[in-house]
């Protein structure tokens, strides 16, 4: 999925004109006196409401954040689709530091203009956002997800995209070396804030060997000293992403931090034979897929692999259950087996084939209603 540049003709062009356009619906909101400015992106609508999570980030410019919300909220739709969802795919970025301007006000004025849309997008957490935000945004909009338990809500939505990871891993493994098992594989896992955490424990769990790193030091501390007396548990850390890519050995590169992860420069120096992890967008622009593909990497589709998390808040609109979420969410594992199957029967990259395939259910879920 082909990512603007953030110039405001690219923005228009992609809209209007572009393939990689074609949402239905762009909202900019503004409420001065809260200082909340942010843009709503609802790509398609033909599976259902559209579904997505809220990213607060401080963008350098407002184009940057229009472009980057056309991105995800395309990237959305493909992902509710391959996770079999109803929903169509949504997204929201704020635009702004959240440690400096998140307050209880901004987030009503946001949870205003979401309602004010009438249930077309659902929103829930991202980058930026967390449970006790949603927990105030659904006090102005019912089409809140992503809630805390005590207010009728899923709580951490981290802790089934992680487990969606970990299923696209072992599924990775089956089809690469005919063995699902993770245990002593090396696997590198860049980000360990929200989900790269809980992905850490279900590979050390499995007997993995795992390398991290992240631009929180705290956070890269956290995860070293809990598993520093932990018996069999192999847990190391590097600098940063440009030495984590390079490490001897690597089985598994998972990229969960922010996108573009996978790029012209990270591309040829990778030594992992798998990328598999939660982060969106991790394809900088088209050809990477590729590109990766002529180095015999394999590559497990961000948007297919990272659902666990939106199958859970999409659950939390019907009455949550966990045992019911983790049970779709286990059923990554086979859509990842069968993207990459559908990939060497059409002679294409996994990425191009889960992407026939998300657009082939739309087309339908269009056509039922034509």
């Amino acid at each position: 999925m082909t990512e603007v540049t953030g110039a405001p003709a690219d923005v228009l062009h992609t809209l209007f004109q572009s393939d990689q356009g074609g949402h239905e619906q762009v909202v900019l909101c503004q409420d001065r006196a809260s200082g909340l400015k942010a843009v709503i992106a609802i790509h398609s609508t033909a599976l259902g409401p559209a579904l997505g999570g809220t990213r607060f980030y401080p963008y350098e410019t407002e184009a940057e954040a229009v472009a980057d919300a056309l991105n995800l909220a395309r990237g959305m739709s493909y992902k509710n689709a391959m996770a079999g969802l109803d929903h169509g795919g949504g997204k929201a970025v704020i635009i702004g530091d959240p440690e400096q301007i998140k307050s209880e006000e901004l987030l009503l004025a946001y949870g205003r203009f979401v309602a004010s849309l009438g249930g077309r997008y659902v929103t829930a957490c991202d980058v930026g956002t967390y449970v006790a935000d949603m927990d105030v945004v659904s006090r102005a909009c019912r089409w809140t997800t992503g809630r805390s338990p005590e207010n009728g809500g899923a709580g951490d939505s981290s802790v089934l995209t992680a487990f969606g990871v970990y299923q696209g891993m072992r599924a990775s493994a089956q089809h690469l070396w005919g063995d699902p098992s993770l245990r002593g594989r090396k696997v590198g896992i860049a980000g360990v804030g929200k989900v790269g955490h809980h992905l850490v424990e279900h590979l050390v769990s499995e007997g993995a060997e795992v390398v991290i790193t992240d631009v929180r030091e705290d956070s890269v501390r956290r995860i070293l000293d809990r598993h520093a007396g932990t018996e069999g548990a192999v847990v190391t850390s590097v600098a940063d992403t440009d030495a984590l890519i390079r490490v001897d050995g690597l089985d598994i590169y998972a990229p969960c931090a922010l996108g573009g992860a996978l790029n012209d420069d990270t591309v040829p120096a990778l030594t992992a034979k798998i990328v598999c992890g939660a982060a969106n967008n991790q394809l900088e622009h088209p050809g990477v897929e590729k590109d990766l593909a002529d180095r015999g990497i394999l590559y497990a589709p961000d948007y297919v692999v990272n659902a666990g998390g939106v199958i859970q808040v999409a659950d939390e609109l019907h009455g949550f259950d966990f045992e019911r979420c983790k049970a779709k969410a286990s059923k990554i594992y086979d859509t990842t087996l069968a993207i990459f199957a559908r990939a060497k029967t059409d002679g294409i990259p996994p990425a191009a084939a889960a992407d026939r395939i998300a657009e082939q259910l739309m087309a339908q879920a269009r056509a039922a209603k034509a």
